[in-house]
């Protein structure tokens, strides 16, 4: 059994080998502005009852203004959309300048243009070393199956081939 600890950086280096696609939480703030986040750590977890989640780290400012309102939209993002995914990557600002959404069925931003989303109502929040993990039941959701997903692999977006 290996006893040695693992460097982050490497640890970093070695899972971005892993290609994931590219999401954006969305919701509403406790004052009705919308507030948003980049994740590539979202996954389907549970056919029934439908579940999903996403992992934010524990340093997130974004993340508890998400978590106070208790409902999310999962935005996939589109292949066309690296821009959007670096606005809401972004710390501090005004994250949705420039960006067209509309009201998901829980309020919560449905970006233009997005591959899917995905209308969640939290479930619970776990903790996972220097992560959340939150998981979400699904409440609605729809998709454009002509979009292309946005895709991350060793540090750089990548879309798919034809």
């Amino acid at each position: 059994m290996l006893t040695h600890p693992i460097n982050p950086a490497r640890l970093r280096s070695v899972l971005g080998h892993f290609p994931s696609g590219v999401a954006a939480i969305t919701a509403l703030d406790g004052d009705g502005r919308p507030v948003g986040m980049a994740v590539s750590s979202f996954t389907s977890v549970s056919l029934s009852p439908p579940l999903v989640a996403f992992l934010p780290a524990k340093t997130s400012s974004t993340f508890p203004r998400i978590a106070e309102r208790g409902t999310f939209c999962v935005n996939v993002l589109a292949a066309d959309q690296e821009d959007v995914c670096r606005a809401l990557a972004t710390p501090g600002g005004d994250k949705f300048a420039g960006l067209s959404w509309r009201p998901g069925p829980h309020g919560d931003p449905v970006l233009d243009g997005v591959a899917a989303w995905i209308a969640c109502t939290i479930q619970s929040v776990h903790d996972a070393g220097d992560h959340h993990i939150v998981l979400g039941r699904v409440d609605d959701l729809a998709a454009d199956t002509a979009a292309a997903p946005l895709l991350f692999f060793r540090s750089r977006y990548h879309h798919l081939a034809a």
